[in-house]
């Protein structure tokens, strides 16, 4: 059995310390925005201007972070990750060189991260065909 020192307690302290404040930044950066939002809203009521349907939903979807249209985010998150995959590789047969069992777990971490990117771009093709069906449905309306 290892025994851990007190600098490995505290490393570990300080990832964990780390991980917990980017979550609570973000949950605090989102309801700053949607504070900014609604003090946009209110300011516009009491200005006395009509806001139509349109314009509202227009402004409390900008900084949503949501896209239109899912399959471009899917696209680039499969571009982005084979080449990752293809750097993991990489990486993992110049560690292998070095430290031979570090290649197979690190080339296992590169298939799976390319098999991410693959699925991502499937599914890609496959929500751009639902944009296509329902684009089509809509034109047959009208």
């Amino acid at each position: 059995m290892q025994s851990f020192s007190l600098g490995a307690g505290l490393a570990s302290l300080a990832f964990w310390g780390f991980i917990a404040s980017v979550v609570v930044a973000g949950i605090w950066f989102d309801i700053r925005k949607r504070e900014a939002q609604h003090e946009t809203v209110r300011r516009i009521i009491e200005s006395g201007k009509p806001i139509d349907e349109e314009l509202m939903d227009k402004l409390l979807s900008m900084g949503s972070g949501k896209s239109d249209r899912l399959d471009r985010n899917f696209k680039i998150t499969g571009l982005i990750m084979l080449p990752t995959a293809v750097g993991l590789a990489i990486f993992g047969l110049i560690m292998g060189t070095q430290f031979p069992q570090s290649q197979l777990p690190l080339l296992g971490a590169a298939a799976l991260v390319g098999c991410i990117g693959l699925g991502f771009l499937v599914t890609a093709n496959i929500a751009k065909r639902w944009y296509a069906s329902d684009h089509e449905a809509t034109n047959n309306l009208i």
